[in-house]
């Protein structure tokens, strides 16, 4: 007899539906076919197991499992059910009638259990997508996959649920979850806000261009100044995710098994602050069995590198085409995967090994040479993909002490968001695929060097500013865009139509780094 199951194998974000296949005849031998990894093939002994500890036994005859398409990898415990569910069909224990109308994913426990899986949001997408009626997924993932609209999902807890339901014995009702009420209703709650920071004016209005405008930053500063303390409330002041962003978020999160069992959809940016120590694979991704890596998992939110120079070399290079892209493709000999990866970078560092350069309360001991060489950690390449360069100094307990609670992140926020209203209407007009393959431009840190010519074009006296900065101070030819996409932002901030020397000013003052002789000043 021959029975069909359906199922999902995930491939990056690409999900394709898998069609289980089960011929039984006589014999006594299992054969699984369909190029499936080493977690596929044992689970005919996870099956075996949790048949015979429900008081059900394995068929007594040669079981034939195809996993069609055959010539697309199969990864993972979640094809235990389908398999479970296709060989009890085969064997006339459960009604094959209802299985085409319906996708089931889930591991098997030994005692029939039904254990989470990873990828269940983009798997729901595709049982939407292929017109199936339902979708079956492990109770631990019904609230992630039923955000899928028009698919009637059902979370079940052991084998024997899913039995009953197939065989008419129980009669279920799909979880249904108010997508919209929640997601806005958690949209707005921060643990952490501006209004906690004492002083720090100056980085502060740093970090809300920065908003404004999607740009990557980075504060230099001695240890204790408030740079992680800044960095970890700039979610608080970004511009809320909207429902496509978010739904692309979770699904990275979902295939990479990061997604918190009790939420539905990610409703604020995500921050992620990995430590200096991390490898290559695991910021960008990939592995054996490939998985998001940190900047994806960073995916509309912020990447946090705390003392930047202290990540390798190689591993800070690897950054340098995922800023550009805003995407990451990764190619090995047995796959190749892309996942999507547009963050705003947020990086800090000391302005030397000991960390107290230019600090008025305490004596440095590096030698120029030392910070140039400290400083050189950082390549060139990758720092002219980082907008804003900040400096920061310790507020003293003094002023500390004296200070009344800073601006609250709710009305930053304010000014970020009709910022970013500009911007969405500035380049609504530009047709689809203007960023060089990123897609919509959303933001002026996504502008390309025409439209700085089209929508930053500075007049003759800014330009005459940025002529005489550039030589003055040194600054490398690679700043002269960087300083004009952020004066645009500035521009917006304050509500200007055009670029004007002010804002082109303020945005000078943004490019410390590029100053020839900034490991040989105090600061």
């Amino acid at each position: 007899m021959l029975v069909k199951t359906y199922c999902a194998a995930v491939n990056g974000l690409e999900v394709t539906t898998v069609t289980v296949e089960i011929s039984m005849s006589r014999g006594v031998q299992f054969h699984l076919t369909g190029l499936a990894d080493t977690a596929v093939r044992e689970s005919y002994d996870r099956i075996k197991a949790a048949l015979i500890n429900n008081g059900l036994k394995m068929p007594m005859m040669d079981i034939t499992a195809n996993l069609s398409p055959a010539d697309i990898k199969k990864e993972g415990s979640g094809y235990d059910l389908p398999l479970a569910i296709g060989i009890l069909a085969a064997n006339d224990k459960v009604a094959a009638e209802r299985l085409d109308k319906f996708m089931l994913v889930g591991e098997l426990g030994l005692d029939g259990r039904l254990m989470p899986i990873r990828g269940a949001l983009p798997v729901a997408i595709r049982a939407r997508k292929e017109k199936f009626t339902g979708l079956i997924v492990p109770k631990q993932n019904i609230r992630e996959a039923a955000v899928v609209n028009n698919l009637d999902v059902y979370g079940m807890e052991d084998l024997m649920e899913v039995i009953n339901f197939f065989n008419g014995h129980s009669a279920l009702e799909p979880t249904h979850i108010d997508t919209r009420k929640e997601f806005y209703e958690q949209q707005n709650h921060f643990e952490l806000d501006f209004s906690d920071v004492r002083g720090q004016e100056s980085v502060k209005r740093a970090l809300e261009v920065a908003a404004a405008g999607g740009h990557n930053l980075i504060m230099i500063g001695p240890p204790g100044s408030g740079k992680s303390m800044l960095a970890k409330r700039l979610p608080s002041i970004l511009p809320p995710l909207s429902l496509a962003e978010s739904l692309e978020t979770t699904q990275i999160h979902s295939i990479a098994g990061k997604l918190d069992r009790n939420t539905s959809l990610i409703s604020q940016r995500p921050f992620r602050a990995p430590h200096h120590t991390i490898s290559q694979v695991a910021l960008v991704g990939g592995g054996q069995n490939p998985q998001p890596g940190e900047i994806s998992l960073a995916h509309n939110g912020v990447l946090f590198l705390d003392e930047m120079p202290e990540l390798s070399r190689s591993v800070l290079e690897v950054l340098r085409q995922p800023l550009e892209d805003r995407k990451i493709t990764i190619s090995r000999a047995k796959y190749n995967v892309e996942y999507p990866c547009s963050f705003m970078l947020i990086a800090s560092m000391n302005p030397c090994p000991c960390g107290y350069y230019g600090d008025p309360t305490h004596s440095c001991a590096c030698t120029p040479g030392q910070i140039q060489r400290y400083m050189n950690k950082i390549s060139g390449p990758l720092l002219d993909r980082i907008d804003i360069h900040c400096e920061i100094q310790a507020v003293p307990f003094a002023q500390l002490s004296q200070m009344k609670p800073g601006e609250p992140s709710a009305v930053i926020r304010e000014r970020v968001i009709k910022a970013r209203n500009i911007q969405t209407e500035r380049f609504s007009s530009l047709p689809l695929g203007k960023g060089g393959g990123m897609g919509r431009i959303h933001c002026n840190a996504m502008m390309t060097e025409r439209m700085l010519h089209q929508f930053a074009e500075p007049d003759a006296a800014s330009l005459d500013m940025l002529r005489m900065a550039m030589e003055r101070l040194k600054l490398s030819a690679r700043a002269y865009s960087r300083i004009l996409k952020v004066a645009r932002t500035i521009a917006d901030l304050a509500g200007s139509e055009k670029v004007q020397s002010m804002h082109i000013a303020e945005a000078i003052g943004y490019r410390n780094l590029d100053r020839g002789d900034w490991a040989e000043r105090g600061l």
